[in-house]
């Protein structure tokens, strides 16, 4: 999924602790999430935060997956706070991965793109 017009990728990191999330969603051409992919590198509440992050995003629409936040993915889990950084982690990851999306459609129609 990694070229792909239709798949955001976003890559989010944690150097305090060195964990490190990669989570691609696949859109559909209706604006919906049709698949959802990770890859951490990282402490056992990373990669289960990464995990859950794929299967809430399936099957909704991009406004519906910013609204997803850290607090309900650590309430989920039950992480502790010492592991809330792995929950932002996965919420930073959504929100990369629609930013990554969305300025490649944009590519995809001619627009450009500040860095």
């Amino acid at each position: 999924m990694r070229m792909i017009s239709n798949v955001g990728t976003g890559v989010v990191g944690a150097p305090a602790c060195g964990d490190l999330m990669k989570l691609q969603v696949k859109f559909d051409g209706s604006g919906k999430i049709v698949d959802a992919r990770f890859k951490t590198f990282g402490c056992g509440s990373a990669i289960p935060a990464s995990s859950l992050a794929t299967e809430w995003v399936k099957g909704k629409s991009m406004e519906e997956v910013l609204t997803i936040k850290n607090s309900q993915i650590a309430k989920h889990l039950f992480l502790p706070p010492v592991k809330l950084h792995c929950s932002m982690l996965a919420e930073d990851a959504i929100k990369a991965a629609v930013k990554d999306y969305q300025k490649k459609q944009g590519e995809a129609n001619g627009e450009t793109f500040e860095a």
